[in-house]
């Protein structure tokens, strides 16, 4: 079988296969979701769903990449980015469901433990994998023959790596916020990102990237409306950090801005809002992240999700566009 295929249908297949077991045990240890009680109020029926239901799909990805690329060095890296944000998340998900800390892990502990394996991959990926240090403009092939690429040596490289894993990953974090929302996006994502590695001819990456792409797809049977589990900070930490990680080692950093445009907004949604408020007293949104301010101009759940699945559907295919005779 061709290994991008079976990593998509092995991780597709255990995440199918988990949810009937890991879910009633869930229940059972009552890890229940907390609803704010500020957000829309059709939210609250919502509390007590089981929550760090990103264990499901991390259990296929795991099991795609080691059968299907273990010997592959980006595969194994990409793995590890994932896993230990997800591990990240996992601690945090475990101290406010499990220990009852309200606000879980420390915000500068998270956002510690993000920078580490950023810089990480950054060494690794410069120093052991032969990545380069350099950035392609996206679209920039349509102006001139390569492309544009820029160099500004390792140091910004370093930095620049860590902006993109701790920014994917939040903003993964914040757009997950309605059922289904953040795995759609994230398949529609890890498909575009597969394309890009199948171009580069980066067997690795794309058996990681086929295995995100089925590990969401086999969640969203128990994440869709009316949600039976979420994902937790377990899932939409690790999520954002393999986006990253992808992006960084298929030297696609800046396409993430138009890949992934739903996350970026939802991202610049709070920030704007929180700036605004700070600034006048007043909100630019209804509320923030952005998915609740449509929900309180009265579009139905269901409604919002699809629309901004739609909206990523079409960044993606602008995103392969901008590789364009880009060298």
């Amino acid at each position: 079988m061709n290994p991008v295929a079976g990593a998509f249908l092995l991780s597709l297949a255990v995440t199918v296969g988990t949810g009937p077991v890991l879910i009633p045990v869930l229940k059972q240890l009552k890890v229940g979701q907390r609803v704010r009680y500020d957000g829309p109020a059709r939210h609250l029926s919502k509390a007590g769903t089981p929550t760090m239901g990103g264990l499901l799909f991390l259990l296929g990805i795991t099991g795609a990449v080691l059968w299907f690329a273990r010997g592959n060095a980006e595969a194994l890296t990409f793995l590890f980015v994932t896993l230990t944000y997800g591990l990240t998340g996992f601690l945090d998900d475990f101290l406010k469901v499990v220990k009852k800390r309200s606000l879980g892990l420390r915000a500068r502990e998270k956002l510690l433990a993000q920078v580490i394996v950023a810089l990480g991959l950054a060494v690794g990926a410069v120093f052991f994998l032969g990545r380069g240090t350099d950035l392609a403009v996206p679209f920039s092939g349509f102006f001139r023959d390569g492309g544009v690429h820029f160099d500004w040596g390792f140091g910004f490289f370093a930095f620049f790596t860590v902006l993109v894993l701790t920014g994917t990953a939040n903003a993964v974090n914040l757009t997950d916020g309605l059922d289904g929302l953040a795995a759609g996006l994230v398949a529609i994502a890890a498909g575009v990102y597969l394309l890009f590695a199948l171009v580069m001819d980066k067997m690795g990456l794309a058996v990681g990237l086929a295995a995100v792409a089925g590990g969401c797809l086999g969640f969203l049977i128990y994440n869709r409306h009316p949600a039976r589990i979420f994902m937790g900070d377990t899932g939409s930490l690790a999520l954002g950090g393999a986006l990253g990680a992808a992006a960084v080692l298929s030297r696609s950093e800046l396409f993430l801005l138009v890949v992934g445009a739903v996350f970026a907004a939802e991202a610049l949604s709070v920030i704007l809002q929180v700036i605004s408020y700070q600034l006048t007293g007043r909100r630019i949104f209804r509320m923030s992240p952005l998915h609740h301010h449509f929900e309180l101009c009265g579009w139905s759940e269901n409604r919002v999700v699809v629309s901004f699945w739609l909206v990523g559907l079409v960044a993606g295919l602008l995103g392969l566009a901008g590789l364009y005779r880009l060298g």
